[in-house]
């Protein structure tokens, strides 16, 4: 309701500064009118700007609409779990492997639902990092439907489990208490890895592949499973996935996240600092009709 009141008062804004840049062109404009023409020309970019901002925010809607209200993203998620268990059996019936055995899994929108969170931007017209640090210290995200269940059943099996994620480290002992809340297994200092500032996970996953056989890599995002997705864009990842197909419910085990990611990234060439202007552009021309 908030939003739709906020578009009823752009337009209304808009229509209003519509009709007097349509009288200033009947009448003619005196010297002392120009100062007004001026503000008027500024207050019309300035609504401009917003409606573009509402508009780009409102396509997230879906995305959030389809992540919390979709039975679909429910089935998919416990069929993810589903296959990463058969793999799972297969991988420790595999008695060539020497090593112990572990699996690599991403946290956000991989075993926790942050769609509350991204509601929230949604609802306040805002977008990330806005609110991140208030959602992470609530520690009130639910667990992804399927993940508990599956994750210790890997433990059952002596299977360890690293949570690799690009959360900061200062909200560390807050993503801990929120995934032991849950219910998730080794929800340690040990097993958390958290960014120290880079965004690739390559060198952490490398880390733990010194010591230890990865049995499966779990994730939302390409960028999840091998260095070689990072920072492509839209056609070289897909050729990239086309590549790997072996892959993927194999040892790449993908659930989904139609709210954010870097399939996002990759439309906007990674560049999120363009103008709301720009951004949507390059969604429209990112289609594929007919």
């Amino acid at each position: 309701m908030q939003t739709t009141r906020k578009i009823i008062l752009f337009s209304l804004m808009i229509a209003m500064v519509l009709s007097f840049s349509d009288c200033t062109k009947k009448n003619k404009v005196k010297h002392h009118d120009k100062t007004r023409v001026v503000q008027t020309t500024q207050i019309l970019r300035e609504v401009d700007s917003s409606c573009r901002a509402l508009m780009l925010n409102q396509q997230t809607v879906m995305g959030v609409l389809y992540q919390q209200r979709s039975g679909e993203m429910k089935a998919l998620a416990y069929q993810a779990f589903n296959i990463a268990k058969v793999m799972l059996d297969k991988d420790l019936a595999d008695k060539s492997v020497n090593q112990h055995r572990t699996i690599v899994v991403d946290i956000d929108e991989t075993v926790l639902d942050n769609s509350p969170y991204q509601a929230k931007c949604a609802l306040e017209n805002v977008r990330y990092p806005d609110f991140w640090l208030e959602w992470c210290k609530a520690a009130r995200a639910k667990a992804i439907p399927g993940a508990v269940d599956f994750l210790n059943y890997a433990k059952a099996n002596g299977v360890d489990v690293y949570y690799v994620t690009n959360r900061s480290n200062d909200v560390k002992e807050v993503t801990l208490k929120n995934l032991n809340d849950a219910g998730f297994p080794y929800a340690d200092e040990k097993h958390l890895m958290v960014s120290t500032g880079e965004s690739t996970k390559e060198p952490r996953r490398q880390q733990i592949l010194e010591h230890n056989h990865i049995a499966l890599l779990i994730g939302d995002n390409l960028n999840d499973f091998a260095q070689v997705f990072e920072k492509k864009s839209s056609g070289e990842r897909m050729d990239l996935v086309d590549k790997m197909q072996d892959e993927f419910g194999r040892r790449f085990i993908v659930l989904p996240n139609a709210m954010y990611g870097d399939w996002e990234g990759a439309v906007y060439n990674y560049n999120y600092a363009q103008p709301d202007s720009v951004k949507i552009d390059l969604r429209l021309k990112g289609l594929k009709g007919f």
